[in-house]
């Protein structure tokens, strides 16, 4: 009896619909996604105005659906291996989608809150799923390519978040950049019926049916005989690597090293996106202008995120990624002081192609330090404190706010944590990294 691998078939199955589909559908969630995340930063100065909310609370507020996010890929991701891959994901839609969209109905910063702590829950919940999914139905060949892609549109969601903000807020207040993002939920029809399930869940329930569909919907010209049995490999469960191995083998101060890198870079990135369009309104320029500049900042994000892997290839993903930190912690310290708008804007846009650019390719440099054995726990540790760091900054930026110091002052706190990254990154010793050691042994 013919045996079918159903995760080497997709592996070197040509772009057909159904991997058009999964790749375009997980775009978009991740373009929602991140349209959700950032709308905080964009409802800010008028959702405080309006609701008389003092600095050191808006950044409580702000860290709320990133506490919300710590919890939701926990939980969801557990779901999604019980009810499936897909249902998990339209579960994690429903929820960010629908408690954004209630934010806009809140009148007092305790139920904004609240809904911003649930809606953190989906934004959290989704995230995994999507890269499991793509990396399990994207051609080998295409994989990385597709991956850098579909993550990209995370900043375009950013963007336009900025965007549509300038004109949202005019004409329905801090409420309608809420509302709109209610509209996804009326995607989750077409989610569930294109979304393919994980090969591994129907592998786990023994639906043979199944698996023999989607084997026909990956390659829709395969000859697949009666008799034929397709399966999907179930992996060996292991035992937890413990955080011990990640000190082991000379790795300590290097791993200490990653998680104050990562902590600094997510307090830098969540500082600035929650809190630029308000900072730059301290700072004299109208709420266009502030927006304008947070549309900058993610353009040059998205941008940073494209460039920064092809040249981190070819110079060094160390030294690429070091350099990229000095400058946009110089470029940061910059936009404290007075200058032409032009000016500004341009540091802005140097600022997101660097330090926030910058960020996706942290997240590589440690998947690689680490050998196979500890490198999830490696990769899982360094994102948990790094989520620490995020959740930190709008509450510490709000409440340096609320001491009404000079604005300059919070562009020196966010450059000094982007310093920081720099310096962590480059003490970093390599020559204990997985992928150096690699390179000994093919020699």
């Amino acid at each position: 009896m013919e045996k079918i691998d159903i995760r080497l078939l997709a592996d070197s199955a040509p772009m057909g619909p159904l991997q058009r589909w999964a790749v375009f559908l997980c775009g978009l969630i991740l373009l929602i996604d991140g349209y959700d995340l950032t709308v905080i930063g964009v409802a800010l100065p008028s959702l405080m105005v309006d609701l008389k909310i003092e600095a050191s609370a808006a950044g409580v507020l702000a860290s709320a659906a990133l506490g919300g996010m710590m919890l939701g890929a926990m939980v969801l991701g557990t779901l999604a291996e019980r009810i499936g891959r897909v249902k998990a994901i339209a579960i994690s839609v429903f929820i960010f989608s629908f408690f954004t969209m209630a934010c806009g109905l809140a009148n007092d910063v305790w139920t904004f809150g609240m809904l911003r702590f649930v809606a953190g829950l989906g934004l959290g919940g989704v995230l995994p799923a999507v890269t499991a999914t793509i990396t399990e139905f994207a051609p080998q060949r295409l994989r990385s390519f597709i991956t850098t892609g579909v993550f990209a549109a995370y900043s375009v969601g950013s963007i336009l978040a900025a965007l549509l903000g300038r004109f949202l807020l005019e004409s329905l207040g801090w409420q309608g950049v809420f509302y709109l993002a209610g509209l996804p939920v009326l995607l989750i029809p077409v989610l569930l019926k294109y979304l393919p399930e994980s090969a591994a869940v129907l592998q786990s329930r023994h639906d043979s049916k199944s698996l023999r569909e989607l084997a026909l919907r990956i390659v829709p010209s395969l000859q697949l005989a009666a008799s034929a049995e397709v399966y999907a490999p179930m992996p060996e469960k292991k035992s937890k690597v413990p955080v011990g191995g990640l000190f082991q083998e000379g790795r300590a101060f290097s791993t200490l090293m990653l998680w104050i890198g990562f902590f600094s870079g997510l307090f830098m990135f969540y500082a600035l996106n929650s809190w630029l369009t308000k900072l730059m309104a301290m700072a004299g320029y109208s709420l266009k202008s502030a927006l304008m500049f947070l549309l900058l900042l993610n353009c040059g994000a998205a941008m940073g995120s494209f460039c920064s892997g092809w040249v981190a290839d070819r110079l060094g993903i160390k030294r690429v990624l070091t350099s990229m930190l000095v400058f946009g912690a110089l470029a940061t310290a910059l936009l404290a002081q007075s200058m032409p708008q032009e000016a500004i804007a341009v540091l802005v846009f140097i600022v997101g192609f660097t330090m926030v650019g910058g960020q996706g390719l942290a997240y590589a440099y440690v998947g690689q330090f680490y050998p196979a054995s500890v490198s999830s726990t490696g990769v899982g540790m360094s994102a948990g404190v790094g989520r620490i760091g995020g959740i930190a900054a709008p509450i510490i930026i709000g409440t340096l706010i609320s001491l009404q110091l000079p604005h300059a002052q919070n562009f020196y706190v966010i450059a000094t944590f982007g310093l920081l990254q720099a310096v962590a990154f480059a003490l970093i010793n390599n020559r204990v990294a997985a992928f150096c050691q690699a390179r000994e042994v093919a020699a």
